[in-house]
């Protein structure tokens, strides 16, 4: 039985968020209208004003996402994914590109669970080395366009549901196990693993680390160093 290592991928892997610039490449290609990029604004600005949660924004653009997939044809929605993955492949953080090679060395089976598109997940976390991924799945009709709603929700929304699945269907063990995630919504599957790290946490995160005694870690321009 492999050891597994389980990773959140937006703010932990990759140094934005996939569901972020994907919307924003669909809206300036004209596949999302102009006005959904209005439906997060208020959330973008007061984040980059400090004045709001990054997690508000991303919820805002997550939205905006849901109520203008409907209609979208799979293919085009594809092409896009497919566009930003190959532009942005390499903007990743250095703390977990380098666990990630380190793990692969020793022969850790890697997992990526993340509440972004499992379309644009697959493109990235293939070029990264993942050997499993698990998103959102988004639901086709028979014209091969979206229909707006979401396969088995549920069970994505909740991380360690994800990762217990995983481990039996993949026939993994969760001795020795590494988890990495960077928001509260990683706290389920980080609670399953031997060693969580939680790297550059946002508040709930930091305070349930301190209070369980995990490990974290920040990287901060070209400078990584833990908090004890």
């Amino acid at each position: 039985m492999r050891k597994v290592a389980i990773f959140d991928i937006d703010g932990t892997i990759f140094r934005s968020s996939l569901t972020i610039e994907l919307v924003n490449r669909l809206v300036e290609e004209d596949v999302f209208p102009k006005s959904a990029a209005a439906e997060f604004t208020r959330e973008k600005l007061a984040w980059l004003d400090r004045k709001g949660h990054y997690e508000d924004y991303v919820a805002g653009v997550i939205r905006a996402f849901h109520r203008n997939i409907k209609g979208v044809e799979y293919k085009e929605f594809t092409r896009v994914a497919e566009e930003v993955v190959a532009e942005q492949k390499d903007r990743v953080y250095r703390f977990t590109r380098d666990l990630i090679k380190n793990l692969k060395k020793r022969g850790y089976y890697l997992l990526a669970i993340s509440h972004s598109p499992k379309s644009i997940l697959d493109h990235f976390c293939k070029r990264v080395g993942f050997n499993k991924v698990y998103g959102m799945l988004f639901e086709t009709g028979p014209s091969d366009k979206f229909t707006g709603k979401v396969i088995d929700e549920h069970l994505i929304m909740n991380k360690a549901v994800t990762l217990k699945r995983a481990v039996v269907r993949e026939g993994l063990t969760l001795k020795g196990s590494v988890g990495v995630g960077d928001t509260e919504s990683d706290i389920p599957f980080l609670e399953l693993v031997e060693t969580p790290i939680c790297f550059n946490p946002n508040a709930k995160l930091y305070a349930h680390a301190k209070r369980n005694h995990w490990r974290v870690v920040v990287e901060r321009k070209d400078v990584v160093y833990e908090i004890q």
